[in-house]
Parts: structure tokens; sequence; C-alpha cells
């Protein structure tokens, strides 16, 4: 196919899909990622009294009301609200440090009756939202390396305080983020590859000198280049054996063998992907990819229909935020990354994570419906 028709083709994916309101491709892709994460989550509780299934499905019911939300309120509205977004995601994020819930050592959650909130996942859409906000009002001195650095700045103290509970995995998220939406913006690359070459400066850096990365977290790293499967190698190394007894065709559903011993830990929540290709094998595994595939590619072809600057920004954000969860994620399972406790989306057991995947499918709906011109 030569690239004109290619370019032709995306012409009339634009043109059809400005006809109608619903991108169906996005809500299709995003039932089935949640269908397969509520058939994992059933599948590791299966015949056992921990089971977490429930409580996702009151997530997923409590989900719809942040969804409708943003689904309903146009776009325009949270850009003239982002200043108060900004001062509510800060006072979320002192809130935890100081009456939040002290798990494992990290202070991430507040308790909500029955529920749990981790201000650290609405963060993350508070700062997309704002990030372009402040982009958006400054259009004319984007190319500033004044603006550039200012932006950094409103992504300081969020991140800061973030870093403080500690979450490193949330930390890299929102700095990924700020560099996906500077670059929608229009900021030079030169300043993007300086930030990257700082950010990884630091983060190298952060090993090695004391006090800034926890004891945990450098034994996760170095995992990847010592591997010892009887200690910080082990949740990584028994994925790895699920895979492997998956093979091609799976062992079946709710008949996985490392689930059912129970030898994954955190099997729910950042290895839920084990389940899939344990007990789904390499099909499984691909069909699930492909429903991200298709994912990503309707939340990109509404970032390339959109008009406005501030929604296309927000839709870079999403683009970024889910799809560097996604990719950390499995680089995790495969052990191709370090564990940082990142989520994959839709799927891994979680109440403010699922609700800010379903805010996002939200926002970008209404994104789409707004930019549909008027028809008479």
């Amino acid at each position: 196919m030569s690239p004109f028709a290619f370019g032709a083709d995306l012409q009339k994916e634009r043109e059809r899909a400005r006809r109608h309101g619903l991108d169906l491709g996005l809500i299709a892709a995003t039932m089935v990622l949640l269908l397969v994460g509520l058939m994992a989550l059933y599948s590791v509780g299966y015949q056992r009294t921990d089971s977490r299934f429930g409580r996702q499905v009151l997530n997923l019911l409590v989900g719809m009301v942040p969804f409708s939300i943003f689904a309903f309120v146009r776009p325009h509205t949270w850009r003239k609200a982002a200043h108060t977004l900004y001062g509510l995601n800060l006072v979320f994020l002192v809130a935890v440090l100081l009456v939040g819930t002290n798990v494992n050592g990290a202070r991430r959650w507040i308790e909500l009756g029955p529920l749990q909130f981790q201000p650290s996942e609405m963060a993350k859409l508070f700062t997309v939202l704002t990030l372009s906000a402040f982009f958006a009002s400054r259009a004319d001195e984007i190319r500033k390396p004044s603006t550039f650095a200012l932006s950094f700045l409103h992504v300081l103290v969020p991140l800061l305080l973030v870093f403080k509970q500690p979450h490193l995995g949330a930390t890299l998220v929102i700095l990924f983020t700020w560099l996906a939406i500077s670059l929608y913006a229009g900021v030079p690359l030169r300043y993007l590859g300086g930030s990257v070459l700082a950010v990884s400066l630091v983060l190298v850096g952060g090993y090695f000198v004391p006090g800034i990365l926890k004891d945990y977290q450098k034994e996760r790293i170095k995992a990847l280049f010592v591997h010892d499967v009887e200690g910080s190698d082990y949740q990584t190394s028994r994925a790895e054996i699920a895979y492997g007894v998956g093979s091609v065709m799976g062992t079946g559903y709710l008949k996985g063998q490392q689930k059912q011993s129970g030898f994954i830990p955190e099997q729910d929540t950042d290895f839920i992907f084990s389940v899939v290709g344990e007990e789904g094998g390499l099909i499984g595994c691909t069909l699930v990819l492909a429903a991200f595939g298709l994912f990503f590619y309707r939340v990109w072809l509404i970032g390339f229909q959109a008009v406005e600057p501030f929604n296309k920004m927000v839709v870079g954000g999403i683009l970024a935020l889910i799809g560097f969860h996604m990719t950390v994620n499995l680089f995790m399972n495969l052990q191709m990354g370090p564990v940082v406790g990142l989520w994959l989306p839709f799927l891994s057991y979680g109440g403010t994570a699922l609700w800010l995947c379903l805010s996002c499918v939200g926002l970008l709906l209404s994104i789409r419906m707004r930019e549909k011109p008027l028809e008479f």
C-alpha cells in the first residue's frame, strides 16, 4: 500500500468518525479489556476465601460515576477549572501523607468506608488536565525555554509529594506524561532530549546516592542483572514459569497450576497478565495485546482528529499515561524491566486504578463527541 493510499484511508476514517458521536471501537476495546480483567480476577480467587472479584465488580460499578462525569462534562470546563484541580490535587497528596494508611512502609491510601482511595492515581489525570491547560494558555510562547522550565515546575510539586509516599512507579508515570504532553504542545525537541538525559542521570545517580531510593527499590533494579529466584527475582521468575506452562494454547480457564498453588505474589494486581499467559497461553496473550492495540489506535485517532490544542494535548497525555502503564507492567512480567508497582490498565485489581482508566475513557469520548462539527 502506498503512503498516499494510507493517507486517503486516514482521511476517510476522520470524515467517517466526525459523522458519528460515539467511538464504538474505543468502547469495544475497553469492554473486552474489562471483561478479561474480571475473568482473570475471578480465576485468581477461584476456590479461595480471599477472592477480590466481588470488590472489583463493586469498583467497576462505582467507576461508572467518574466515567459519566468525564463523558458528559465539556472538555473546556476542565481547562477553566485547571487552577482548582491543581489545588485539589495537592490537597489530596498532602492529606495521604498526613492521614493515609501505611501498608508495607508506603503511605498511599485513604480509607473511605469499604473502599480505598489512592490520590497518586488521580494525580496522574489531574496532571494531564492542568499541564495541558498550562500549555494551551501559553500557545504563543511554547518554544521559549522559560515556558518549558515553568511546565516542569508545574509538575514538580505533585511529583515530589508522590515520590515521598514513596511511589517510584507513579513518579515515573508523571515524568513521562510531562514529556509526552510537552511533545504534543510543540516544545522543541532539543529541550525534550536534554530533559530525558537529565532524568536518566538522576535515576542512575539515585541508585548510587544514599537516601534517594529505598533498599527494596534498589534490589528490584539489581534483579534485572543478578537473578535471585529465591529473593528479589522470585515474582518475575514464577511469572516466567507460568508463561512456560501456558505454552501456546494455555492450561484452560480456572486451571492454572502456578495460580492454584499461589506461587506468584500480587497476582491479582501487578502480575495479573501471568494468569492470562498461563491459562490462555500465547493465543490468549495475543488476543489481549490485540485489544490493547485497538484501544491505543482509537485513542491516537481521537488525538489525530482533534482541532483544539487543549484537547489534543489531553489525548496525548492519556495515551502516554495508559501506554506507559501497559508497557512497564508487561516488561515487569517478562523480566525486561524492574518491578515498580505499576498495574496493567483495566485488568489489575484496584479501585482508584480502575476509576482512573474509566475517567480517561469518559474524557476521550467527551473530546471525541465535542470535536464533531455542527450539522444543520
